[in-house]
């Protein structure tokens, strides 16, 4: 009943969008249910006491069921002396049997060493007839549906510390400032960070229809005024630091301040350009930052490359194809290849035909009058979460294939091996159990029993 709650709830929790503006869930559901969902914390459902209780109720749940059932298990698991029913197998309608010219003593004496070296642990006893090799291993695979309920648990504890304890608000930040807090979603509180995040530069790039193709911001964390991390960040590769995930999640241009200078504003690269290498042979993509005049190692042993000069107006077959970059490619033990990329045609690379097509991503701009009042400068969009119970969710996911890995594919596995003294022959009696996979115990009984048989005289 409490797994159909938590099912049933979650159905909602999706089905009604999350943390959305409170003018949008009022036009959409009227009022009244707006009033009466607001109360019940629907639209933030996962964070509502709750949910949050019901996941509280399943974690005891799941702790009292697994200690009521591993009272029992624990007993076989650490069981310093394993007791064998020696009637259990001899019941068992599974056998494999084989004769040996030897006296029992003997062949307990070949067989023992090697039932020792395949299983953890072995007993000898003597029968009225002979004698019986116990031997069993794997014992603690028993305990593979209690790692698995232990994995459940540390799922739940990690998402109930990231419930309470975790938050993701929004910032946007212009380019050249920083800032030390964020406006936390949906409560709109702010949240003190601890270290500041600042906006070196913001730069997007379109396609030719006009919608973004990329945006890309490069941050610097500052403890206490001074520079500790760096990176440039794109959608789906955020910043992490300190267990803050700081995502790219939007970007917009605001009116830069006024400068007395009444000068044009013109942009000009400031060194700093993106390349793409894309190899002809595994079609994979590498993206290189570089400058002018630095040599730059193209993954998959392509050579180097390196940016020579910048030009306004370049020149094609004499036509003009716009601002483009020069550089010299220097396949791995071959000639030096001078390499034209158009900014306009990201494609015209290809038409060289080589082991590596090349072409700019983006380059770093510099305005050389950001401040007129016809300069505009962009602010970055970012998404700051933070989850501090995201390192048990990870462990639960690890712990849960490993113990559905020993629950599925490992069990506990005893086999008796009976020597019966005959008039001319000794008999030998191979039987095995398990407690899952019942088929595939006969199989490595009658493996078993053939490996014994190799060493048995006469056999």
């Amino acid at each position: 009943m409490l797994l159909l709650s938590i099912a049933l709830t979650s159905i909602v929790g999706t089905i009604i969008p999350q943390n959305q503006n409170p003018a949008d869930y009022y036009r959409a559901y009227g009022d009244f249910l707006y009033r009466l969902f607001n109360i019940l914390g629907i639209f933030d459902m996962y964070h509502s006491w709750w949910f949050q209780f019901m996941l509280v109720l399943l974690t005891m749940n799941i702790i009292v069921c697994s200690i009521d059932r591993l009272s029992a298990t624990w007993k076989i698991v650490f069981a310093k002396n394993p007791s064998f029913n020696l009637s259990r197998f001899r019941n068992l309608s599974q056998k494999e049997t084989f004769s040996g010219n030897q006296p029992p003593n003997e062949l307990k004496k070949s067989y023992e060493p090697f039932i020792s070296r395949h299983f953890g642990y072995t007993k000898v006893e003597e029968t009225e007839k002979g004698f019986c090799i116990f031997a069993e291993k794997w014992r603690w695979t028993r305990l593979g549906v209690y790692t698995v309920h232990l994995s459940v648990i540390l799922l739940l504890l990690g998402g109930l510390i990231g419930s309470i304890f975790g938050f993701r608000g929004y910032v946007n930040i212009p380019e050249g400032e920083a800032v030390n807090s964020i406006r936390t979603m949906p409560s709109g509180k702010i949240q003190p960070l601890g270290f500041e995040i600042k906006c070196n530069s913001f730069n997007v790039s379109f396609y030719d229809n006009g919608a973004p193709k990329e945006y890309r911001s490069n941050l610097t964390i500052l403890e206490k005024g001074h520079p500790v991390y760096k990176k440039d960040i794109i959608v789906n590769d955020p910043l992490r630091y300190k267990g803050y995930s700081i995502f790219q999640s939007s970007y917009g241009k605001m009116p830069a301040t006024a400068t007395p200078e009444k000068k044009t504003a013109v942009q000009k690269p400031s060194g700093k350009i993106t390349l793409d290498f894309v190899s002809q042979q595994s079609g994979k993509s590498y993206r290189i930052q570089t400058v002018v005049g630095k040599p730059v190692e193209i993954p998959e042993g392509l050579g180097k490359f390196m940016v020579v000069a910048y030009k306004k107006k370049a020149e094609f077959v004499g036509q003009n194809i716009g601002e483009a970059y020069e550089g010299i490619l220097t396949p791995q033990g071959g000639k030096p290849v001078e390499v034209l990329l158009p900014l306009r045609f990201p494609s015209f690379d290809r038409m060289r035909k080589g082991k590596v097509v090349i072409s700019v991503v983006n380059q770093t701009t510099e305005r050389s009058n950001p401040g007129s009042p016809a300069g505009v400068r962009y602010y970055t969009g970012l998404q700051v979460t933070k989850d501090p119970g995201v390192l048990l969710v990870y462990t639960g996911f690890i712990v849960m294939i490993l113990g559905c890995f020993i629950t599925f594919f490992m069990s506990h596995q005893r086999v008796c091996i009976e020597i019966i003294k005959g008039k001319t022959k000794s008999k030998v009696i191979v039987t095995g159990t398990a407690n899952k996979n019942k088929m595939g115990m006969q199989q490595k009984v009658k493996r078993l029993s053939d490996q014994l048989a190799d060493l048995t005289p006469g056999s």
